[in-house]
């Protein structure tokens, strides 16, 4: 009788300890890096109140483990469709300096996404060579008047995923507390907050725009002297190298 007891004891035992297991396992999935994470967007977006001009106050970039940029502003717009470009667009040009550049040349860049289903309006899709792969935006959240969230994700064949991340503002800073409630929305998606750096918004008023100087004024064609330094991507194009790990 003890032995039969004993026997069931230690079933019930390992069947604990396996339940325990799994209850873990789930609570803690393992990460995949080559693939986009599952992402629950804002629901009922509305689109149009998203539009207008943003300050960017934080970001995340998987393959970045130092501040790179500085000054990033954006604006978004909506189009129309067209004959060539079926379905509405959201385009974002932004603007931002290199946090390291000592002339503190003012740089631009755009992209415009597609609405794939008009009944998820917070994901947003972009497709480009200079992308290399599909370029997958989600609004994860915003209040339309102070700040908003974006997760950015892209993925390619035997390459590590590409996400990134930015916390938007309609002035240059954002309450802590603020920023702290987004942050925390973030960890669902495998970023790691200690990357999500502060976009400094300091000083920006005086960044130089060197091409449109050049353009204006001819005499000025020769640009301030800066050191040589290697060629360098803008804050929405992926990176093909991951993070270092220690």
């Amino acid at each position: 009788m003890w032995a039969t007891a004993r026997r069931r004891l230690g079933a019930a035992a390992a069947a604990a300890s396996l339940a325990a297991f799994f209850a873990v396992a789930a609570a803690y999935p393992v990460d995949d890096e080559r693939v986009c994470p599952t992402v629950k967007a804002i629901r009922h977006l509305r689109l149009h109140d998203m539009l207008g001009h943003w300050y960017v106050v934080q970001y995340f970039a998987s393959s970045e483990e130092l501040p790179e940029y500085r000054c990033m502003r954006a604006d978004l717009s909506l189009s129309t469709a067209s004959a060539s470009a079926p379905g509405p667009r959201v385009t974002m040009n932004f603007t931002y300096a290199f946090s390291d550049d000592p002339v503190g040349e003012r740089l631009r860049g755009n992209i415009t996404w597609q609405l794939p289903d008009m009944l998820r309006p917070a994901h947003w899709r972009h497709q480009e060579e200079s992308y290399q792969g599909v370029y997958n935006t989600y609004v994860l959240d915003s209040d339309y008047e102070t700040w908003a969230l974006l997760l950015h994700c892209a993925e390619q064949t035997g390459s590590l995923r590409y996400l990134s991340s930015f916390i938007l503002s309609r002035t240059p800073g954002l309450p802590a507390n603020v920023q702290a409630y987004l942050r925390d929305k973030l960890t669902r998606y495998a970023i790691d907050l200690d990357y999500m750096f502060p976009m400094s918004q300091d000083d920006c008023d005086h960044l130089v725009d060197i091409e449109g100087l050049m353009a204006s004024s001819p005499e000025k064609r020769a640009p301030p002297p800066r050191p040589p330094r290697p060629p360098r991507k803008h804050p929405m194009q992926r990176s093909h190298e991951g993070r270092r790990r220690g």
